[in-house]
């Protein structure tokens, strides 16, 4: 599993140095991806390892808990059968592989739009390969593989600890999160972020329970990847540090060897994205602390609020079970054994990581920390009376119950569309929010009209992945650039363009497109 972890990593790598060598051709990417994939089930595969459950000991509980990780596997892919429709998606984690793909190469794309190009990207870059073999289902398709992943650490480690019924159950709390549902079916990094975080902490303690630099590096490299998928686990770095100055370290010249055998290859993988972006904008992390970029980051200073908004009314929404089991788990922790107090750390660390990180964001920037606080709700049932043992399991069942009928509302809209009853342009045209920026070209009015000589200069368009004709985005046009048409999509004609002629309205989408007679225009 360590080695598949780091193999997804290095591949994201190879199509990042296709593109910034302007080698992002469909051909290209397809003899790479084929040639690397194939290499690696030769050499590192071993099927065996799959398979890690003991089919011996499969009781009631874990038979039913089986059963509900398949029913949501089910709902969840219900969702990655369907168009994609989450804002991010479309503003960015598919539009920027796109632009790549047409342009073949990674690129620094300015303005005030898609200042995101210059970060990490480590799975955008793999959706770079699924969108050169297809549409934006594969992308879907790799982003709800990476949230089953998750589930196959998240047990390995509760077996550490408890039966397998209850590591079965734990795999259960996460995958019954709300926002690891929702994320499930959308074009995210959350999930591959979730999915590098969990095994960095997996080979963590492996290196604890043998005390291996081997596993520390190991470690290191995976938090390295998630930082690649997502700038913001940088703030995990911390919590790891903490560990190893709690449970690893018996002197200062210990430490030292630790610390950097860990956060040497943490550092070191990212690194080329932040060259990448140093070099195009002077800012490594841009487009953070850059003034010219303003990122509405908004803070609490009420803490409790803070942890209330976090656990209960997040816009992603995650499980309550966490809340729940906190006074058990305060309880309990007196008679933790060392290993179970790495869990314990582990969750504090993450906790104090989010009450000092700006309000960014849902359910989904507390994400990567629910593998192991799912771990952690588990041993509270570690209580001794009896009684409040099974009102707790029954809660649990309820709200993964809830989570599981939520979900199944939530993703019963794509069924029409997914059986052919509705086409995707109707579908897109009844749940696209397009007061809100996105786009589609609803009665195929570009397709007809706009052909490949043509280039169309966009203003007020925000989300861009379903544009499918040639375009040119007023935030990162310059002088000299060349379109013979303009579109606008809830934004005002600017003066130079008043005497250009309105030949198109279409009034569920908000566009109207303007043409000079035809006539290319220099900007």
């Amino acid at each position: 599993m360590f080695k598949f972890s780091v193999s997804i990593g290095i591949y994201s790598y190879l199509i990042f140095f296709l593109g910034i060598t302007g080698q992002l051709f469909k051909n290209h990417i397809f003899i790479v991806s084929l040639l690397y994939w194939v290499f690696f089930i030769f050499y590192f595969f071993k099927p065996g390892q799959v398979i890690f459950l003991n089919k011996k000991v499969i009781n009631r509980i874990s038979a039913v808990c089986i059963f509900l990780l398949g029913v949501m596997f089910v709902v969840n892919l219900v969702g990655v059968l369907g168009p994609e429709i989450s804002f991010d998606a479309l503003w960015y984690h598919l539009t920027l592989p796109k632009l790549y793909l047409i342009n073949h190469a990674v690129f620094h794309i300015p303005g005030s739009l898609l200042y995101y190009s210059d970060m990490p990207k480590l799975t955008e870059m793999i959706y770079v390969a699924a969108l050169s073999f297809g549409d934006e289902f594969f992308a879907k398709l790799i982003h709800f593989t990476f949230g089953v992943l998750i589930l196959f650490p998240i047990y390995k480690i509760s077996r550490k600890f408890f039966s397998q019924e209850l590591s079965l159950l734990a795999t259960l709390i996460f995958y019954s999160n709300l926002v690891v549902g929702w994320e499930s079916m959308a074009s995210y990094s959350d999930l591959s972020r979730t999915f590098f975080e969990i095994m960095g902490f997996w080979a963590f303690i492996k290196a604890y329970e043998i005390k291996s630099k081997k596993w520390l590096l190991y470690s290191g490299a995976l938090l390295g990847f998630a930082i690649s998928a997502k700038l913001l686990a940088t703030g995990s770095i911390l919590i790891f540090i903490c560990l190893l100055v709690i449970f690893f370290s018996k002197s200062f010249k210990d430490f030292l060897v630790n610390f950097i055998s860990l956060t040497l290859p943490a550092v070191i993988i990212p690194l080329p994205w932040f060259i990448f972006s140093y070099i195009n904008t002077g800012n490594p992390i841009y487009p953070f602390f850059d003034s010219r970029i303003n990122l509405q980051l908004q803070d609490s200073s009420n803490l409790i609020e803070k942890i209330l908004n976090i656990f209960l009314f997040s816009s992603d929404p995650i499980s309550p079970v966490y809340l729940i089991v906190l006074p058990i788990l305060f309880f309990l922790f007196k008679n933790a054994s060392a290993k179970v107090r790495l869990l314990y750390i582990y969750s504090l660390g993450a906790l104090i990581i989010l009450l000092l990180t700006p309000n960014i964001g849902g359910g989904r920037f507390i994400l990567a920390y629910l593998p192991v606080f799912s771990i952690l709700a588990i041993y509270a049932l570690r209580i001794q009376i009896n009684l409040a043992k099974s009102i707790l399991l029954l809660i649990i069942f309820l709200i993964i119950f809830s989570s599981i009928g939520y979900r199944f509302l939530a993703n019963f809209k794509f069924v029409p569309v997914i059986v052919g009853n509705e086409t995707k342009a109707e579908f897109l045209s009844n749940h696209l929010n397009f007061k809100f920026g996105d786009f589609y070209d609803t009665d195929s009015f570009f397709k007809n009209n706009i052909y490949k000589s043509d280039k169309v200069l966009l203003y007020g368009f925000h989300n861009l992945y379903y544009v499918n004709f040639p375009f040119i985005h007023s935030s990162w046009i310059k002088k000299g650039d060349k379109f013979n048409y303009i579109a606008f999509q809830d934004s005002k004609l600017p003066k130079r363009f008043l005497s250009w002629e309105l030949v198109y309205y279409n009034k569920i989408t908000g566009v109207k497109p303007y043409s000079n007679k035809k006539q290319l225009c220099t900007y």
